[in-house]
C-alpha cells in the first residue's frame, strides 16, 4: 500500500453508540487529521460532525465532516461500526444473518470508491463479519482486521489488576478465540511484570475462574444495565488505530485470518498479533496448554459453523 503525502483520513461507518464514542475518543487523543462520518441516517452523521467540531477548540486540530462513500477513496482506514445491536438476552451470534447482509452492501460501496486502505471491523459478531469483509472486499487478509478480543483482553487485564492490586497496564494476559461465549483465558501466558500469575502462592483458582466468567459475560451485564457497551470498545478501536497509523508494531489481540497457526485455517478469531502500517504484520503462535488448545479449536469450530450464512451470500 502506497504511503500518502496528505494527512491521515479515517472513515467511520455507523454513528451509533460505538461509532460516535470512537469519533469522540479520536478527537481527544490527537490520532488523525481527517475524520469522515457516514450513517444511513445522514442527519445523525451531520449532527455528530457538528457537535464534534464544536469541541475542536478544546481538542486536537482536525477536519471532521459527514461524508459519502466517495470519501473512502482517499481513506487510510475504514472503521465499520454499523449494524444491528445485541439486545438483552441475545448472543452475538444471533446477529449473523441480518448483519452479514448489511455488510455486503457496505463493503461493496466502499470498494467501488477505489478504497485501498485497511478495514477495521467492530460490529458483532465481529469474527464472522471480519471474515465476511475479507471475502466481500477481495483485500489481502492483513488489511481486514476485526476488533476481536481486544476489549475482552482489556477487561481481563483490568480484573486481574484489581485482584492483585496492580496497575492493569503492568498485567500481560490474553483472551483468545471468539469475541463471545466460546472465548478462553490464556492463563499459561498471563504475567504481572514478568512473574507468571499461576506462580503466585496465594492465588485461588476459583477466584481466577470467576475473573474469566466476569470477562466473558461483561457485555451481558452492561447491556442489562445501560442497553449497550461502547466506551471500552471505542478506546480499544483508538488503540488499534494508533498502532496502524503510527506504524507501532504493537501486539494486540485482534481478529484475523488463521492460515495454519494453532493448527487452524480459514477462520477469523481473536489471537495476539503484531500490528503496523500494513495491518497485521504477524500472528503470534503461542504454545498453549492442552486445555487451552482444545478450547481454541472448539471456539474455531463454532465460528466456522456460524459462518455458513456468509458463504451463502458469496454464491
Amino acid at each position: 500500500m502506497e504511503q500518502k503525502d496528505k494527512g491521515s483520513r479515517v472513515i467511520v461507518i455507523g454513528t451509533g453508540f460505538v461509532g460516535s464514542s470512537y469519533a469522540y475518543a479520536l478527537l481527544n487523543q490527537e490520532v488523525v487529521d481527517e475524520l469522515v462520518l457516514l450513517d444511513l441516517n445522514k442527519e445523525k452523521a451531520e449532527g455528530d460532525a457538528m457537535d464534534l467540531n464544536h469541541g475542536m477548540p478544546f481538542g486536537s486540530p482536525m477536519k471532521i465532516w459527514a461524508g459519502t462513500y466517495a470519501d473512502c477513496k482517499e481513506a487510510d482506514l475504514v472503521v465499520i461500526t454499523a449494524g444491528a445491536n445485541q439486545g438483552p438476552g441475545e448472543t452475538r451470534l444471533d446477529l449473523i444473518e441480518k448483519n452479514a447482509k448489511i455488510f455486503k452492501g457496505i463493503v461493496e460501496a466502499v470498494m467501488s470508491s477505489g478504497f485501498n486502505g485497511i478495514f477495521i471491523i467492530a460490529t458483532n459478531p465481529v469474527d464472522i463479519l471480519s471474515y465476511a469483509t475479507w471475502k466481500f472486499s477481495g483485500l489481502p487478509m492483513n488489511r481486514v482486521i476485526g476488533s476481536g478480543t481486544i476489549l475482552d483482553t482489556a477487561r481481563f487485564r483490568f480484573l486481574i489488576g484489581q485482584y492483585f492490586n496492580v496497575d492493569s497496564r503492568n498485567v500481560h494476559a490474553y483472551i483468545m478465540g471468539e469475541h463471545g461465549d466460546t472465548e478462553l483465558p490464556v492463563w499459561s501466558h498471563a504475567d504481572i511484570g514478568g512473574k507468571p500469575v499461576l506462580s503466585y502462592s496465594n492465588i485461588d483458582m476459583k477466584q481466577l475462574d470467576e475473573i474469566f466468567i466476569n470477562v466473558r459475560d461483561a457485555a451481558y451485564h452492561i447491556i442489562e444495565r445501560k442497553g449497550a457497551t461502547y466506551y471500552g470498545i471505542a478506546m480499544g478501536l483508538v488503540r488499534l488505530t494508533k498502532a496502524i497509523l503510527r506504524n507501532e508494531n504493537s501486539v494486540l489481540t485482534i481478529s484475523t485470518l488463521l492460515q495454519g497457526e494453532y493448527g487452524l485455517d480459514d477462520v477469523y478469531l481473536g489471537v495476539p498479533a503484531i500490528i503496523n502500517r500494513q495491518g497485521v504484520r504477524e500472528i503470534l503462535d503461542l504454545k498453549l496448554s492442552n486445555e487451552e488448545h482444545d478450547k481454541l479449536h472448539h471456539s474455531a469450530s463454532v465460528l466456522k459453523e456460524a459462518t455458513k450464512p456468509v458463504h451463502d451470500l458469496l454464491k
